[in-house]
C-alpha cells in the first residue's frame, strides 16, 4: 500500500493506493484483485476487499464502489443516502459521512483521492482518458465547491497510473484533446514516429485550472512490471483475456 505524504498529515482520514500484492486471487489475478467486474472468482474478490478494508479500518462499514463506465458521472453519499445499491453507474464518489470507505478501481487509469481539510469532505475519482476529457474532475470539484468546500482547502493525491513513456496513442486520439483545447498539445510527445500521451499531467493541469495547489503526485507507473500493479495495457500485450484491478481508497475516520 502506498500513501500520499500530503494526505497522511491529516488524522481525520485514512487512505491508501494498493498494488496487486497481499491478496488471495490466483493466475492473472494474483493476488489482490479488487475488480468486481473482472472474471476472477467472486469469493476471492470479496476476500480481497475485506483485506483492504481491514488495512484501512477494522470498524468501518463495507467499501462503497460504483460500476465505472468512463463517464463524468458521480454519486454523492449524503447523510440520508441508503447504501445498498452497488450497481450505480458512475466514476466518482463524494461523501462527508464517517466510517464509509469510498474507493475506485484502476488498471492504468488515474485514481484521485480528494480531501477538504475544513469542510471535512472526501472524494474518490476514476479518471481514464475518456472521463478526464468529459470533465469528471471539474464536475466533482464544482459540486464540492457548491457544498461549501474551497479550492485552497483541498488536498488531492494523484495515484499510480500509466506513465507517458508507455502510453502510445493514435493520431485521432490526440486530435480529440486538441479539438477540446489547443494547449492540450503539450501533453503529447512524438518518439520514433509514435505518439505518447501524458495522462497524469493532463489531470494535474485540470486540478490547477480549478485553483487547487496542494497536489501530491505519486509518480509510479502501473505498466512497469517491477512496480507490481495490475495493468490493462500490459495484459493486452501479453494476450490475457482479462486483468485485475488496483484499488484506491479513502475514508473519514
Amino acid at each position: 500500500m502506498f500513501n500520499s505524504k500530503k494526505l497522511s498529515k491529516f488524522s481525520e482520514i485514512s487512505h491508501g493506493f494498493f498494488n496487486k500484492n497481499g491478496g488471495v486471487s490466483e493466475g492473472i489475478y494474483k493476488s489482490l484483485n479488487c475488480g468486481t467486474g473482472s472474471k476472477d472468482k467472486k469469493s476471492n474478490v470479496n476476500k480481497n476487499l475485506k483485506i483492504v478494508k481491514r488495512k484501512i479500518s477494522k470498524k468501518s462499514k463495507e467499501i462503497f464502489l460504483v460500476r465505472q463506465i468512463h463517464s463524468n458521472k458521480f454519486i454523492f453519499l449524503s447523510k440520508n443516502t441508503k447504501i445498498k445499491n452497488r450497481k450505480i453507474n458512475a466514476d466518482a464518489i463524494i461523501t462527508e459521512r464517517k466510517k464509509i470507505p469510498i474507493a475506485v478501481l484502476t488498471a492504468d487509469c488515474v485514481p484521485l483521492l480528494l480531501f477538504d481539510k475544513k469542510r471535512k469532505m472526501i472524494a474518490a475519482i476514476h479518471a481514464g482518458w475518456k472521463g478526464a476529457l468529459k470533465g469528471v474532475i471539474n464536475k466533482v470539484i464544482n459540486f464540492m465547491l457548491k457544498k461549501g468546500c474551497k479550492s485552497k482547502d483541498m488536498i488531492v493525491a494523484i495515484g499510480p497510473s500509466i506513465n507517458q513513456k508507455n502510453y502510445n496513442v493514435k493520431l485521432d486520439f490526440m486530435n480529440k484533446f486538441i479539438k477540446k483545447h489547443k494547449k492540450n498539445k503539450i501533453f503529447f510527445k512524438n518518439r520514433n514516429k509514435l505518439i505518447y500521451f501524458d495522462l497524469p499531467n493532463y489531470i494535474k493541469s485540470q486540478l490547477k485550472f480549478n485553483k487547487i495547489s496542494k497536489i501530491d503526485m505519486i509518480n509510479i507507473d502501473t505498466y512497469e512490471k517491477k512496480n507490481n500493479f495490475f495493468s490493462a495495457r500490459r495484459s493486452l500485450k501479453l494476450k490475457h483475456d482479462d486483468y485485475g484491478r488496483n484499488i484506491s481508497i479513502i475514508m473519514i475516520n
